[in-house]
């Protein structure tokens, strides 16, 4: 009769671990790399919904976006009709994200606060995005090259 309780409770114990490991892996496995269609989408909403290229990247003398420097950062070329204190004054590279990590890109993507939870300084726009969408403009940002000095 023992040995019999014994193998019941390795096999309810063995259940267990089995199920606990797997919800474990589901709730603390990294994200599954981008897709070719996450990419995509990003390069879609940074580029024809957010209009981020108008203010991160640099212009050409005659106006025009300097694509060879596309999403590169760039000096803040309109003014605020009435003076704002925090007014920036360059908007940051976001090529290849040199200066986020992606879990920060994603919190002011999503929750609209800076990085460490500062307010974003104008003229950047709050954003309150679904986290996949923030994830696929990550993707997007990180697949671009980064400045190298």
């Amino acid at each position: 009769m023992l040995p019999r309780v014994m193998l019941v409770c390795v096999v309810v114990v063995s259940g267990l671990i089995v199920t606990s490991s797997n919800a474990f892996q589901k709730r603390f496995a990294l994200p599954a790399p981008p897709t070719k269609t996450d990419i995509e989408r990003g390069r879609y909403l940074v580029e024809e919904v957010a209009k981020c290229s108008e203010c991160h990247t640099p212009r050409k003398p005659n106006g025009e976006l300097d694509e060879a420097a596309w999403l590169r950062g760039a000096p803040i070329w309109i003014q605020p009709v009435a003076r704002i204190a925090n007014w920036a004054d360059r908007a940051p590279a976001l090529a290849g994200l040199p200066s986020f990590t992606d879990v920060q890109a994603e919190k002011v993507l999503e929750d609209g606060t800076g990085p460490n939870g500062e307010e974003l300084r104008p003229p950047m726009h709050i954003y309150h995005m679904a986290p996949a969408d923030a994830r696929a403009i990550v993707a997007y940002l990180k697949s671009l090259p980064a400045e190298v000095h």
